[in-house]
């Protein structure tokens, strides 16, 4: 029962931590630039104004693919918070990044065709590093269950620091966070505007925005599973370092420009390589 109360926590509660916590980045991204910002709220105001424009359609396919991205973002994240199987909690990820990939797709524009080719770029990158993570909880808990890992007596994260550091950096690619947001960007005013989402509009647009929502917590969540274990106090340091790497995400954010797929592609590997396969060859001998 606990089980489907936390996956149906996820399915209600997702979409109101995931505005909140694009509010506080917008705010906290405006200090940093040295202006106001915009209101909290102002994420959720900017949904219900996507819901209620006209919406556009290329063709049919868009819709379905538009609905099948949000479809199988809350399914990977119910799956992972009623404890299921990390290995399928990440296909079932990349099924839904590939669904957005079609989404663009199914337009003939140039400029969400080039932001799916950046996209698959992206996934290129930092899918080796989500494999290695689900490797290495297995090899530190035993188990690829979720329910599993948060019942073991010691953090994941000793016996994965180099796993823990590589999602981190593999993380600001899943957030679209500046420099690795090569697919499409904040702001409209670059080389192909805005990229992926170019032909969406109206309700479409704000179903891909809503899927971001769901996706950012599931993120935030698996840096907190490095964290977690049986003991209840856990949970509050799990929050507090969830809290750091969001802060981190949003200075790299605003303090790195956006660099060429080549670089985002060498620099992800090398670190999977160096953090990532590092880590899984230490763990072999010492587990």
């Amino acid at each position: 029962m606990m089980e489907i109360l936390f996956g149906l926590m996820y399915l209600l509660l997702a979409p109101i931590a995931g505005g909140l916590l694009a509010g506080i980045d917008r705010k906290i991204s405006a200090r940093m630039q040295g202006r106001k910002g915009p209101p909290l709220l102002q994420p959720f105001y900017d949904l219900f104004k996507l819901f209620s424009k006209q919406t556009e359609i290329v063709n049919e396919l868009q819709i379905f693919f538009a609905v099948g991205f949000l479809v199988f973002i809350i399914f990977t994240g119910v799956l992972f918070f009623i404890g299921g199987d990390l290995l399928l909690i990440f296909f079932a990820l990349t099924l839904a990044g590939i669904f957005l990939v079609l989404c663009a797709c199914s337009a003939n524009s140039p400029y969400s065709s080039m932001g799916s080719q950046r996209e698959l770029m992206q996934m290129m990158a930092y899918e080796p590093m989500v494999l290695i993570v689900a490797i290495g909880f297995f090899k530190a808990t035993g188990s690829f269950a979720v329910k599993d890992i948060i019942a073991s007596h010691f953090p994941a994260i000793m016996y994965l620091p180099g796993i823990f550091l590589g999602f981190m950096f593999i993380s600001t690619i899943k957030l679209r966070k500046s420099p690795f947001d090569l697919s499409t960007s904040h702001h409209g005013h670059q080389e192909m505007v805005k990229g992926i989402t170019t032909e969406l509009s109206g309700k479409m647009l704000g179903i891909v925005e809503l899927s971001h929502w769901y996706e950012n917590i599931l993120i935030v969540a698996i840096v907190g599973l490095f964290i977690v274990t049986s003991a209840w106090w856990s949970w509050i340091i799990a929050i507090a370092v969830c809290a750091v790497f969001y802060f981190i995400e949003i200075l790299i954010d605003n303090s790195e420009a956006r660099v060429k797929w080549q670089m985002m592609l060498k620099y992800a590997w090398i670190v999977t390589l160096a953090l990532g396969i590092t880590n899984l060859l230490i763990l072999k001998y010492i587990k």
